[in-house]
């Protein structure tokens, strides 16, 4: 092991860790997708106080925000399988549920995180929206789902706009995690590299340097389309 920090491995693991995006996009793409709908919709039934969702939405929220990612990652990889198996011997439905890919489980684990925090976001967007333009719209005899795609909706968006960029960048490095499940992500592959020669300190400075130009994308991503949406709010009101 030689003294101060081997360049060389530097540079060649930056890219053997880059690509891992890939992953940790297609994880982030399909849990965002998800969460977006199934977070306003539940965020909904909390401010419409809907008695049996409000209350387990507020349950399902302070879960997943109480808990750490990591031991919910453990709980639905361990949890999971023994539930199908056993749904499975009481039908004989043939299907070798240990051999089904993992990030099937990373798709549930960071979906369902997400939906969490999407839900308070999406609630408090939805309070700053004033009541009399859904009562306007009824007035001008729009629907209930003209009147959330037409005009709520666009201006829930810009208020909670910020929050999603942090809830999604937030997830890109959560997704560092799926190391735990195997998955051959941006992490899991700079230290796989890195176990040969014991390079730690170089694989950890290139997972910190990927993840630093990722997010920073998404926030610019996020920052010009912001811009776009307030020109429309401007329009709007």
């Amino acid at each position: 092991m030689s003294e101060g920090l081997d360049y060389k491995f530097l540079v060649e693991t930056f890219f053997v860790a880059l690509s891992g995006v890939p992953i940790t996009l297609f994880i982030t793409i399909v849990a965002m997708i998800v969460a977006l709908p199934l977070g306003f919709l539940l965020a909904l039934s909390r401010i419409n106080q809907i008695p049996v969702l409000n209350r387990l939405a507020q349950i399902y929220v302070s879960f997943v925000r109480g808990t750490p990612v990591i031991i919910q990652i453990f709980i639905i990889y361990s949890s999971v399988p023994l539930m199908l198996t056993s749904i499975f011997e009481r039908y004989d439905v043939e299907m070798k549920v240990y051999d089904v890919n993992p990030i099937w489980y990373a798709f549930i684990v960071f979906s369902l995180n997400t939906t969490a925090i999407l839900i308070e976001v999406f609630r408090s967007a939805i309070s700053t929206v004033s009541k009399g333009q859904l009562e306007a719209s009824y007035a001008v005899g729009l629907s209930t789902a003209q009147a959330f795609r037409r005009i709520i909706i666009p201006q829930t968006l810009v208020v909670a706009l910020p929050n999603i960029c942090t809830a999604t960048v937030n997830l890109i490095k959560a997704t560092s995690l799926g190391y735990a499940l195997s998955l051959q992500e941006i992490t899991l592959r700079a230290k796989v590299a890195a176990n040969v020669g014991y390079n730690y300190v170089e694989a950890y400075i290139d997972i910190f340097l990927v993840y630093l130009i990722l997010c920073s994308l998404v926030e610019y991503l996020f920052k010009r389309y912001e811009k776009r949406v307030s020109r429309f709010k401007a329009v709007s009101i």
